[in-house]
């Protein structure tokens, strides 16, 4: 019999970040900060108008790009809060999750060879869909020392004449970096000098715990050669609704949609009327979101501090990538014998790539009784391993 599996697909690693919880499910009183979603319930009224759709038969498709109010409103939030001017028709399209957006959007622009830069650790989606579009991937290994931030040098060393797209994921996940406008400006400069162009993954750029978020699309010379990519999953806590979007110029958006209607259709329709609400009466939840998960970050980095524990302070995200090179252990041996040992599964650094080794990465999107609990226990483990 024929192998009746791709090769290209083959040769893809599973995700590291499964295996954990795969224990952790299993394990009687243990902690998992591991998983990169809200503790929170969508918000009541979000739910509400899902409901609400439901009980008015709202259960058809949509056009393909999305319901024209949906992306009327993605506009409107986008000018709200980063004062970009986007055409919700030709220049919106909603998605199943930002990681469609990333799939799709990649396709619809990658010739065999392209070369994309992915700086790590990030995203573990960004590497194998780039693969899988036909893409090279060129990995640019961010360095603790610039709190995990690109700079203009490390991204003007990885660029040939193959390069056609940056992947750009700030706020970041897993290190909880973010770049600031200085940043983004001289990092523009290269971009627009080279004539290359950036997918910006801004799905965590409400949860910014230093200033306003700031897109790369802002800077001027930038909106052309952008790919937005955001989502209602992280700030709104609507994971399970699957719902994204990306707005970019008119001629990469109708691509996208031409794989979109092959590929999807449509996102869910009733997700779609929910996110309506969200947009229009949501901002109010997103700050308290926030304000809860900067109490929690702010008590972990004081804790890394009493402990000994390196730790740059994250302004982004849910996340924190404390260093456990001090252990001489991977980050995978460190991970398994804290997760066999205290019952508490945080993800190794290495599931994002191989920059991360020597880190650990671990959600505040839990409670802060849990939190102070694995803390504890992370304390009381790492007392063990240097009294040894």
């Amino acid at each position: 019999m024929k192998n009746p599996i791709s090769e290209k697909v083959q040769n893809i690693k599973p995700s590291g970040i499964r295996k954990f919880f795969d224990i952790v499910s299993e394990m009687k009183d243990a902690i998992s900060l591991g998983v990169g979603e809200p503790d929170f319930e969508t918000p009541w009224h979000i739910r509400d108008e899902g409901i609400y759709s439901f009980e008015k038969g709202r259960t058809f498709y949509t056009s393909n790009a999305g319901l024209k109010d949906l992306r009327i409103e993605i506009c409107n939030y986008l000018k709200r809060h980063q004062n970009l001017d986007y055409n919700p028709f030709t220049e919106t399209i909603v998605t199943v999750g930002g990681s469609e957006a990333i799939d799709i959007g990649l396709r619809a622009m990658i010739n065999p060879q392209d070369e994309v830069i992915i700086p790590q650790p990030s995203y573990v989606s960004y590497e194998p869909c780039a693969y899988l579009a036909g893409a090279k991937p060129v990995i640019i290994d961010l360095k603790a020392e610039n709190e995990f931030r690109l700079t203009p040098e490390e991204l003007e060393n990885a660029i040939t004449d193959k390069t056609k797209i940056l992947i750009l994921p700030y706020p970041n996940n897993p290190t909880g970096a973010i770049m600031e406008r200085e940043d983004l400006e001289k990092i523009a400069k290269v971009i627009i000098e080279k004539d290359i162009f950036v997918m910006s993954d801004e799905i965590y750029s409400a949860l910014t715990y230093k200033g306003k978020h700031v897109s790369i699309a802002e800077i001027p010379g930038m909106k052309e050669r952008t790919i937005l990519i955001n989502g209602f999953s992280k700030a709104y806590a609507m994971t399970g609704w699957r719902l994204g979007y990306a707005c970019a110029p008119e001629e990469i958006i109708k691509q996208m949609t031409k794989i979109h209607q092959y590929a999807i259709m449509c996102a869910p329709t009733i997700s779609q009327y929910a996110a309506v609400e969200a947009l229009r009466h949501g901002d109010e939840d997103v700050e308290k979101m926030k304000t809860a998960y900067n109490q929690r970050r702010r008590f972990l980095i004081n804790a890394f501090k009493e402990m000994n524990l390196q730790c740059f302070e994250p302004y982004g995200a849910f996340y924190v990538f404390p260093c456990i090179k001090e252990f001489g252990m991977t980050s995978e041996e460190f991970a398994t014998k804290f997760l066999e040992e205290e019952k508490v599964a945080a993800v190794p650094g290495t599931a994002f790539g191989q920059s991360g080794e020597g880190f650990l990465r671990i959600s505040y999107a839990y409670s802060l009784e849990n939190l102070k609990e694995a803390i504890s226990r992370l304390e009381k483990f790492i007392n063990k391993l240097r009294s040894q």
